[in-house]
């Protein structure tokens, strides 16, 4: 059974390039691109690795991850944070709030393919 990835982004050309990227390798790809309700589709949905935005609307990336590392059954699910501000500050605040790993847009297929490779092997 392929394993799930819920990717939070509201970028439609983002999310197409990391569909069409890891749908080939295997994984089934939820994209959602509304911060506000993303805690709700997360708990809905237990995906298997979360792709994170780190600008979304309704609510920011860096909340969904606090709230998310709150609860008990998400402490150690993997989250690769996206932003387009590749500003170590925000490094720093993503890596603070429990992000696993942190990419900046642009980024390469490979780059986001080994990530999350890494993050959630089969």
């Amino acid at each position: 059974m392929a394993k799930h990835v819920l990717l939070v982004e509201d970028e439609v050309n983002i999310i197409e390039a990391i569909r069409f990227l890891l749908t080939r390798d295997g994984w089934n790809v939820e994209a959602h691109a509304d911060g506000g309700t993303a805690m709700n589709r997360i708990r809905e949905r237990v995906p298997d690795l979360i792709i994170l935005d780190f600008m979304l609307p309704g609510k920011n990336g860096l909340d969904i991850l606090r709230e998310l590392r709150s609860e008990d059954r998400f402490v150690d699910l993997p989250v690769l944070m996206l932003t387009a501000r590749g500003q170590e500050q925000d490094r720093e605040l993503a890596s603070k709030a429990g992000a696993d790993r942190f990419m900046t847009k642009p980024f390469s297929n490979d780059a986001v393919l080994n990530a999350v490779r890494e993050l959630a092997p089969n």
